[in-house]
């Protein structure tokens, strides 16, 4: 009996060394330093939108943890981020639709397809009826969304004052750099894009490598483009969606207190970038009008020419750009939002 007593006491102290052990190792894997990218500017609402979720991080782990949030694109364009986040050089990112595809195709449906959203309204509707499916597909992939956030409505800047789009052919038109299939598309319409990082734009501009940059006013504001490109098209040719992701390997690492602020941190600035994005286009064009802009809006004849180009696009997007089953999905959700509504 005795014998047994002791034997009972030597794996209980055993259980609790594993504890221990076990509890020291999970100590141990908690980061002290988070690292977060962003191809947004410094000072930017994005890039404090980041800061506020490394200061929720840095004040809930203790005295030696620390965030680091590089803007600018200093970590490299959106695909590198993702790279880097992959082989854990960096923790975050906050990312577009552009390097969201590099984790998984299924998100690029919010805004690889051109004209299909009419508003922010309808944007917002599909979005909750996907996000589900879309976040347990970048979490399959490694990643936790905290923030859903939106740029702005893609508008055409350019340097001469053109409408139609037979008219843009002649132009160099800005494309995202490594967003091949998005290239192929455009040529395949007569169209002549030329693939760039973000921050290379206004380089180009004043070079003469692009003549019109499709992009959301908020970043033709910030990037000075209207400097160059004295008219814009006000088309709302697609949305600019993004989210911020999170590696799940640091994410499950943070303290159960860390989660939590983080989670929390990242859900007030979903709300302050909701708020932000119902007037960013509106300043910003009223800003670049200040400052010499000239702004265009569609006839009714070039709209409709306009969507006849996007809708024309729409099959080679279609299986390529957009997985042809989350398209359709997309296709079948706005036909039910718009009915209900009428």
């Amino acid at each position: 009996m005795n014998s047994t007593f002791s034997t009972s006491r030597r794996i209980a102290r055993w259980f609790a060394l594993l504890a221990l052990f076990t509890a020291g190792a999970a100590r141990a894997a908690e980061p002290s330093l988070v690292k977060m990218a962003t191809i947004a500017p410094k000072g930017s609402i994005y890039h404090r939108a980041l800061q506020d979720i490394g200061e929720a991080y840095r004040r809930t782990s203790g005295t030696q943890a620390r965030a680091i949030v590089y803007a600018d694109s200093i970590q490299g364009t959106e695909a590198d981020t993702v790279r880097r986040m992959r082989v854990g050089q960096l923790d975050a990112s906050m990312l577009t639709v552009v390097g969201l595809s590099e984790i998984d195709p299924s998100v690029a449906a919010l805004q690889y397809m051109p004209m299909m959203f009419r508003s922010w309204e309808e944007l917002d509707h599909v979005r909750e009826k996907l996000r589900p499916e879309l976040e347990a597909k970048l979490a399959a992939k490694g990643f936790v969304v905290l923030i859903w956030g939106e740029g702005g409505w893609v508008q055409f800047f350019t340097k001469e004052r053109i409408l139609h789009p037979e008219e843009f052919k002649r132009s160099r038109i800005f494309a995202w750099s490594g967003d091949i299939q998005q290239s192929s598309v455009m040529k395949s319409q007569g169209y002549h894009p030329v693939a760039l990082p973000l921050a290379d734009i206004l380089p180009a501009l004043e070079t003469g490598m692009v003549d019109v940059v499709p992009v959301a006013p908020l970043w033709a504001m910030i990037g000075q483009f209207d400097r160059i490109t004295r008219h814009m098209v006000r088309i709302n040719w697609v949305p600019i969606v993004g989210a911020t992701v999170i590696r799940k390997q640091t994410f499950d690492a943070l303290n159960p207190a860390a989660r939590d602020a983080v989670m929390g941190a990242s859900q007030k600035a979903t709300a302050e970038l909701r708020a932000h994005r119902a007037v960013q286009d509106e300043e910003s064009i009223r800003a670049m009008e200040a400052r010499g802009l000239t702004v265009q809006a569609l006839t009714p004849e070039a709209e409709r020419a306009w969507r006849a180009v996007a809708e024309l696009a729409w099959p080679q997007v279609r299986g390529t750009m957009v997985p042809a089953e989350t398209f359709d999905r997309v296709q079948t959700i706005l036909a039910e939002y718009r009915s209900a509504r009428k």
